[in-house]
């Protein structure tokens, strides 16, 4: 956070002047932290990420395809990904959304976004369905994203780095006006240019950071899915329940982020964080090509869970979204003084915030993260236990999800000081009760 540089004691005058103005908070302070160990880290991520997308693509598709090395660099797939981003760009502008103001900014200013989000996609769905009915069911659009996706891989992967080129220069155009990132202010390029400098990026309204953080990853995600159960269905006559219940599970996670568009606008990603090449990798290549193991994994080798092996995911699937909604919307009606929350304990802090330790607040400090965790894992397995591999999205997202927690806790460790301290004595787990 920004210090307060505001004088608490009397200025003293100079023969010249009677007073002076308190000084202001610097607008872009220096960054003294690093994360992921400076610019080591941030080399080894950049490196490493784009080598192991590679890695879990050949894992699934096994060492057969290794010498077809002619569909890593595909033109095609290159003019299909560019036409996707860029066509979402233009439906951002066509597309009717309501317009909303973002949080304030360290400069006192705020931002508005256009939220159209939901209704893009409804548009792309609308458009797939249509030509479904043109071909017949061929869908010769999901054909192509079947054949050609190490192609697409390739090309989402430069493009993130092409656009965390361009958001760097940017933020040089305007110095002394442009809002850096807390983190993305060292001077080193390299990190910088990693974690991310400017912390709103933006080309008139277009922010492209909000943009990234659903479209283009998210929606892509969605269509992957369909287009191995698409190739499911050509290669063995029918699509498998474990399938279609992880399209589903898969697809309402990506309209429930649309339909929430505007909950984005108070995440640390959008507020805090700038966007480099971490966010924009993350969003536009690790998102789309890591998720989707799962369904690459049935397209090849279908797995048919019956009445017991769906009923058993489906319950846990239930169980985490049950306990990540019920504590979200506990702790935002406690937020707003809701009558239902007024026999729960909390804690007074200093600040005059309460901090609640009760309810679900009271089993863990993140109990949240538990159940998306476990709904994470509701999505691998319907793969059932053939390889490890289509088990890491859930691995990853429980890395993920620490590393988030840990970032929370030393923001309100400094914010709430031995307030936090009394908390945690109360409040004893993290994440996973009686675990961590």
């Amino acid at each position: 956070m920004a210090s307060d540089n505001t004088a608490s004691e009397p200025l003293l005058a100079s023969p010249n002047t009677i007073s002076e103005q308190p000084a202001k908070p610097e607008l872009n302070p220096k960054t003294t932290h690093v994360e992921f160990s400076g610019v080591p880290g941030a080399l080894g991520i950049s490196i490493g990420l784009p080598i192991l997308i590679y890695v879990l693509y050949y894992a699934i598709e096994g060492p057969t395809n290794f010498e077809d090395f002619s569909k890593v660099f595909d033109v095609e797939a290159l003019a299909a990904y560019l036409l996707w981003f860029f066509g979402l760009v233009g439906l951002f502008y066509i597309v009717p959304g309501r317009v909303m103001e973002g949080t304030v900014l360290r400069d006192g200013t705020t931002l508005w976004y256009k939220m159209n989000g939901l209704n893009c996609f409804l548009v792309i769905i609308a458009v797939l369905i249509a030509r479904g009915f043109i071909t017949h069911g061929e869908l010769p659009e999901l054909v192509f994203v079947y054949d050609h996706l190490l192609g697409l891989i390739t090309s989402s992967i430069g493009f993130s780095f092409v656009l965390a080129f361009f958001v760097y220069f940017k933020s040089f155009l305007k110095p002394g006006k442009t809002i850096l990132a807390y983190g993305g202010n060292t001077g080193k390029p390299i990190f910088d240019w990693f974690i991310g400098r400017e912390l709103n990026p933006r080309l008139g309204m277009f922010d492209i950071k909000f943009f990234c953080e659903l479209r283009p990853g998210l929606f892509l995600w969605s269509i992957i899915n369909a287009a191995m159960a698409h190739a499911q269905y050509r290669k063995f006559g029918y699509i498998s329940d474990s399938m279609i219940l992880l399209n589903v599970f898969q697809f309402i996670y990506v309209i429930d982020s649309a339909v929430l568009e505007s909950k984005n606008l108070t995440m640390i990603d959008i507020t805090t964080d700038g966007f480099g090449f971490m966010l924009a990798f993350g969003d536009l290549a690790l998102v789309p090509f890591t998720y989707t193991l799962q369904s690459r994994f049935l397209a090849q080798t279908p797995v048919n869970l019956g009445v017991y092996g769906t009923i058993g995911v489906v319950g846990l699937k239930a169980l985490g979204y049950y306990i990540f909604r019920s504590s979200n919307s506990q702790k935002n009606a406690f937020k707003q003084n809701d009558p239902s929350t007024a026999h729960l304990k909390f804690i007074k802090t200093k600040t005059g915030s309460k901090l609640l330790a009760d309810g679900w607040w009271g089993v863990a400090r993140h109990i949240n993260y538990f159940g998306d965790w476990l709904m994470s894992i509701s999505w691998c397995l319907p793969t059932g236990f053939h390889t490890p591999v289509t088990y890491f999205y859930s691995l990853y997202f429980a890395i993920l999800l620490i590393h988030r927690e840990t970032r929370d806790e030393a923001k309100c460790s400094e914010k709430y000081g031995e307030d936090w301290v009394t908390y945690k004595k109360q409040v004893r787990w993290k994440i996973v009760p009686y675990v961590y």
